[in-house]
């Protein structure tokens, strides 16, 4: 892609990825880069604007992440964010020191002076502030362009050099013209033309993807969930039946669900779709299993098994193909980004897969790996992809096996699948279901008590959660009317064979999370 871009300098704070994706939003391609990255990279990479995220650290503190004053010195527009910002003062000669009040969530800022940051924007505005210091002391040549009750330095700036600073984080949802305030960055400062656009991203990737492959085939393995289905979708629109989509079903879906995925993808693309029905190996497996990381690690190693021994029926001639979105390759190391004294790898996304020494691709293809989940989504809908794949929510690699507490049986997995799928028909029909950003049922493993007829019964409890969320670091559960609580819980304890018991997790994250293994 041959798009105008913007860096976002990660120097370790949790909103990274949600700085990047406020930009693409805007219609300006993004990617983020660790706070470290050399100089002479940055260069070569043509910024026409750069972004320093917020961090947990202190400037003044020596082991903290800093950068070197060369980066003000390249001509780019920078535009430093809580830390950031502090970080411009700090480098440039100016002053940081602990807050004498520190600023916590919504606060109200009043504009100083004119900026194009503000442009268009009151005077008077909310903001969600995060910071522990402030800048006491400017650095030579920038003048405050926002204050707050209790912090004096809440925006400032150098207009001659294209310096910005900002104390709070327009990123968030609860800032309130935060992304007007990105906008005006992008294209008052920066002058973008804002070239980022869907469309043009379909049709550049198919393109490549044809050139790349050739007359050679591509395998690629196919989970159902929304990054393997939309990459696909266009490596389908690519190259038609070269592509051989590979799909294990080890049981541990939502009811019908492997179903669904196979009629979606043999009656919608031109591929070669092949179905692997393995549940009772994977049981077999699972048989006295109940530690939660022994649950995991078990399923994900037979699944390992399972699909390459597949490939390598196969063959392994060609490409093999991936659904990796680019929060995977950061969160795997493979990109740029991961805070001060952290390592380079957060974890080892499930999106990306180690090959068996044994298996030699001629390359591996990844057509999604510059895009964010909300991106992919918009692809997948221009691709036609059903609305329930596109918007499917998230899943847990080892499927319902981390929502089945204890040992994973037949039985278990056959009641938690009937019970979602009741609890999912009903929020359909409450029309509630855009609400909520992830709903399902888990089945804890306890039995208790119950009447039904004039028999007793012990049977057992089912656990329905649902959470609204911005981005899945803290959420809230969610408040669904008693009405639908109380069809949901009827539908279950009279359609699904051995419950007799419904509760309603009401646990935030944090200090839960959001699954329950």
């Amino acid at each position: 892609m041959k798009n105008q871009l913007c860096i976002v300098l990660d120097f370790g704070g949790q909103y990274n990825q949600l700085i990047a994706r406020r930009v693409r939003e805007c219609g300006v391609y993004c990617e983020i880069k660790r706070f470290d990255t050399p100089i002479e990279e940055i260069k070569a990479l043509n910024p026409m604007g750069i972004i320093f995220t917020g961090g947990p650290n202190s400037v003044y503190d020596e082991n903290s992440p800093h950068i070197s004053a060369e980066i003000f010195e390249i001509g780019v527009p920078i535009l430093g964010l809580c830390y950031g910002c502090q970080i411009v003062a700090y480098t440039l000669g100016g002053k940081v020191e602990p807050c004498i009040k520190s600023e916590f969530g919504k606060i109200e800022i009043t504009q100083q002076n004119e900026s194009p940051l503000f442009k268009d924007i009151p005077e008077k505005n909310i903001v969600w502030m995060s910071h522990n210091d402030y800048v006491s002391k400017l650095p030579d040549g920038f003048h405050v362009t926002a204050i707050s009750a209790d912090c004096p330095c809440a925006g400032f700036e150098n207009p001659d050099r294209k310096l910005y600073a900002l104390q709070f984080h327009p990123e968030v949802t609860h800032s309130e013209y935060g992304k007007n305030i990105l906008r005006n960055f992008l294209y008052e400062v920066c002058e973008f033309s804002g070239d980022w656009v869907m469309d043009d991203f379909i049709e550049t990737t198919v393109k490549q993807l044809r050139e790349k492959i050739g007359n050679k085939k591509v395998i690629l393995g196919l989970s159902g969930g929304v990054d393997s289905s939309v990459a696909a979708g266009l490596l389908s629109r690519a190259v038609g039946k070269q592509l051989t989509c590979v799909f294990v079903d080890q049981g541990l879906m939502r009811k019908d669900e492997g179903d669904f995925v196979e009629e979606t993808f043999t009656k919608l693309f031109d591929m070669n779709f092949v179905r692997i029905n393995c549940q009772k190996q994977f049981l077999e497996k699972l048989k006295g299993v109940t530690d939660p990381e022994r649950k995991r690690k078990t399923i994900g190693t037979e699944f390992y098994n399972v699909f390459w021994n597949k490939i390598r029926e196969q063959g392994t001639d060609g490409f093999f193909a991936q659904g990796t979105i680019y929060p995977d390759r950061i969160e795997s190391g493979k990109g740029n980004s991961a805070g001060h004294g952290s390592t380079a790898v957060i974890k080892t996304h499930h999106n990306m897969v180690e090959m068996p020494e044994d298996i030699k691709f001629d390359g591996v293809i990844e057509p999604l790996g510059d895009l964010f989940k909300d991106e992919v989504r918009q692809v997948g809908e221009k691709l036609g992809i059903p609305y329930e794949l596109v918007w499917r929510q998230p899943f847990p690699g080892p499927g319902l096996g981390v929502r089945i507490i204890g040992e994973i049986t037949e039985e278990k997995i056959k009641v938690l699948q009937e019970a979602d799928a009741v609890f999912r028909d009903e929020i359909a029909k409450s029309g509630i279901e855009n609400q909520l950003k992830q709903f399902f049922a888990v089945l804890p493993d306890v039995k208790t008590v119950g009447v039904m007829g004039d028999h007793r019964t012990y049977d057992h409890l089912i656990a329905i959660r649902a959470i609204t969320t911005d981005d899945f670091m803290t959420a809230d559960w969610a408040r669904i009317p008693y009405d639908v609580l109380a069809r949901v819980s009827n539908r279950i304890c009279n359609e699904v064979e051995h419950v007799n018991r419904v509760v309603y997790d009401i646990t935030s994250k944090p200090p839960g999370t959001v699954e329950w293994e």
